[in-house]
């Protein structure tokens, strides 16, 4: 069933009972645009890809009237084990750029830090390889 129904908050019916535009199924609808205010970048964008690990240094005192649920969760889901933007994407249900926005909400408010994975090595010139396998050879 979709449209009308009954829930808490939203616009009262003609009863007063709140109401909710939503489908059953789905659950309520928020847009993502309204977590982020129309931003689709946040501070420290560039270090956002979905393999960075975001990891809380302190927990949210409150008094940052910026910071939504989503902002408090991801600072809860990172408490005690850094998590990749990926992990958070699938864990809080979110796109990935919402969830990079709102990280790098929370990077600016110095809630988290924000650690890229190491990058793989290149690999070796073949000259070296050569090298190491004509050494095992004389073995």
């Amino acid at each position: 069933m979709t449209g009308r129904r009954a829930g808490d908050g939203g616009t009262p019916d003609r009863t007063g009972e709140p109401q909710h535009w939503y489908d059953d199924a789905a659950g309520p609808v928020v847009r993502p645009y309204t977590m982020t205010r129309g931003r689709t970048r946040g501070a420290g964008q560039h270090r956002l890809d979905r393999t960075a690990f975001v990891i809380a240094v302190r927990a949210p005192d409150g008094t940052d009237d910026r910071l939504g649920p989503e902002h408090l969760r991801i600072a809860e889901l990172t408490a005690e084990d850094p998590r990749s933007v990926a992990e958070l994407t699938d864990r809080l249900g979110l796109p990935s750029g919402v969830v990079r926005v709102l990280v790098g909400d929370l990077f600016e408010a110095g809630i988290v830090r924000v650690d890229r994975p190491i990058p793989p090595a290149e690999p070796p010139d073949e000259s070296i390889l050569r090298l190491v396998i004509n050494g095992l050879r004389t073995l």
